[in-house]
């Protein structure tokens, strides 16, 4: 980067089934990041908006609905970003990337999804489209198959990875509980979340219900200024390292396990940043479902490949651990509205480092990693932030 970026405020909804519509999620979110960062519509160079929708809404053109939430918005410059489930992130990107453009200097970007108005298996087909269309076999596949089968292989390549997968549901409801805004607040055990039950049966073996993210309505924005609309800033955190990494989609092209484009994101990000994996005080990550965790583990340096359950083992993401990771409950426990999962991580990373984040906080964090995926490990994004102003 050739100037420092930093986010200065955040807003973000609960997460759940909501009666509110897609408009007054964005608008609740919009207004709340702006007024914790301190400024109105007006002060705002550009709005970005990251929305997956892929027909779970009517609305095909929601980026002006941000304009809704001050008049001084109206005018300016509003764009929707669709990157599958890292859409938010890829709204984020784009807003830092005007930044440093110098066509802005304080840009609004939200996310938000409308998801449980679908029925489940209309939900399923609509995310389904962000995978490869193109080879009947893979178009035929579900999420919930495709990392089935990464479950699957990584127990022929590996070992069994299902008491680890049982025990990172069970720790993401556990630090849910301390999330106001998650969408379940209900402890599971371990033992529980590895027991095929009526209430836990299997959606695509070997993956359990708990090894699912879920459906999910809900918005999260923050507020991006420049070094000199951040000069007063109360609060602000800043991104000290970025990378964006897209793979090619065809999964009979690539080793999945190897999560090549996850591992490649977040180095680059650790490197631009000047840190390594033992510098980071948490991390919110993108367990779309619990095997994605594992992988992530690994991706991201805390164990080598196929032992990322020492990560499990030695405590190190556990709420206590060193290295905490979704002290948010993750996509598993604090829900996953797709649009909005990116910027609601770094909208609660921004809370955690400065010192707002309420029973989750991790006391005296000074770096945070964000890792935001779209499809099977398609479309990676990764922030390192840093602590700045409290």
């Amino acid at each position: 980067m050739t100037q420092n970026i930093f986010i200065t405020g955040s807003g973000h909804t609960r997460f759940g089934r909501l009666a509110d519509n897609l408009e007054t999620l964005i608008v609740d979110a919009a207004r709340e990041a702006m007024a914790d960062a301190g400024i109105s519509g007006a002060e705002v160079d550009a709005v970005f908006l990251g929305h997956f929708n892929s027909g779970l809404v009517p609305d095909g053109f929601a980026s002006s609905l941000v304009h809704q939430a001050d008049t001084g918005l109206r005018y300016k410059p509003a764009t929707r970003c669709e990157n599958a489930c890292a859409s938010g992130a890829a709204a984020i990107f784009a807003g830092m990337n005007a930044i440093l453009a110098g066509k802005a200097d304080t840009v609004l970007v939200v996310g938000a999804e409308k998801m449980t108005s679908n029925s489940t298996e209309q939900v399923t087909r609509a995310l389904a489209g962000a995978g490869y269309q193109n080879d009947p076999a893979e178009a035929a596949l579900s999420f919930p198959q495709l990392f089935g089968i990464a479950a699957q292989q990584y127990r022929d390549r590996y070992g069994d990875p299902l008491p680890a997968m049982a025990r990172i549901a069970s720790k993401n409801h556990g630090n849910a509980m301390a999330n106001p805004l998650a969408q379940m607040h209900r402890p599971m055990s371990v033992e529980d979340c590895a027991t095929v039950s009526e209430r836990n049966p299997e959606i695509a073996p070997p993956l359990r219900l708990t090894d699912c993210s879920l459906i999910t309505d809900g918005a999260a924005a923050i507020v991006l200024q420049s070094d000199r609309a951040a000069a007063d800033a109360s609060r602000r955190v800043r991104f000290a390292g970025t990378a964006h990494v897209s793979d090619i989609m065809p999964m009979s092209q690539r080793d999945f396990l190897s999560f090549d484009g996850p591992r490649r994101a977040i180095s680059a990000a650790y490197a631009e940043a000047g840190i390594t994996v033992s510098d980071l005080d948490f991390t919110e990550v993108h367990d779309c479902f619990t095997i994605a965790e594992l992988l992530i583990y690994e991706a991201m340096g805390l164990a080598p490949a196929g032992q990322g359950k020492r990560a499990l083992d030695e405590g190190i993401v556990f709420a206590d651990g060193r290295t905490p990771v979704n002290l948010s409950g993750g996509l598993k426990a604090k829900g996953h509205p797709v649009g909005a999962t990116g910027v609601s991580m770094h909208a609660l990373a921004f809370r955690q480092l400065t010192g707002q984040a309420g029973d989750m906080q991790r006391k005296g964090a000074e770096h945070g990693l964000v890792f935001n995926m779209g499809g099977a490990a398609v479309a990676n994004f990764a922030s390192v932030l840093a602590a700045d102003r409290a």
